[in-house]
């Protein structure tokens, strides 16, 4: 069974939700970048809710001059957004899910092929966590304090049992990443 993995970028303080400008995917150092390619060759699916895939296809695909490797990483993956109001993704490599996103999921999943990664899509996100179909969370905490902002896990809900699925890495721009395994209880439902 594939594994379906949340890498989200977060402040200190849990956002993800960008409202300052404290994110530029294409300003990581070297580090963070080799790391950030390592796990993209073991993810050949992508899977966003559609404000997620619409901005990143309003900016990708445009970045002709990537250094970085994201824009070709992305432009070429299988990409899956869950939408109920798209009907043509407009992006080369990209399906429409429309209907029950957890349904879908656990078709993807029992797919062959390797991780299936989701990022951004707090809404999705918190469906897909509700759910208990997350196997994986890789957080890239940045040393910034928003003060304000979505946060990955939904209010009102206790989730315990997390087992550190990789040792904390740092990066020397500030970020860490810390890796953890979902919930026995909750995963591969």
């Amino acid at each position: 069974m594939r594994s379906l993995i949340i890498t989200q970028n977060v402040t200190l303080d849990g956002s993800v939700e960008m409202l300052e400008d404290w994110f530029d995917p294409q300003a990581h150092d070297d580090e963070l970048m080799v790391e950030m390619r390592r796990q993209d060759q073991t993810a050949d699916a992508l899977l966003l809710g559609r404000k997620t895939f619409e901005d990143f296809r309003g900016y990708w695909p445009n970045q002709t001059n990537d250094a970085s490797g994201v824009a070709d990483y992305l432009n070429n993956v299988a990409k899956y957004v869950v939408s109920s109001t798209m009907t043509d993704p407009k992006w080369n490599n990209s399906t429409v899910l429309s209907g029950d996103p957890v349904t879908h999921v656990r078709t993807l999943k029992a797919a062959p092929g390797g991780d299936i990664v989701v990022t951004g899509s707090i809404t999705l996100c918190h469906t897909l966590i509700a759910a208990g179909v997350i196997d994986e969370y890789r957080l890239f905490i940045y040393p910034v304090v928003q003060g304000a902002g979505r946060r990955l896990f939904p209010d009102g809900r206790m989730i315990s049992g997390f087992r550190p699925a990789a040792p904390p890495m740092t990066f020397p721009g500030g970020v860490t990443l810390v890796s953890w395994k979902a919930p026995t209880e909750l995963a591969h439902r």
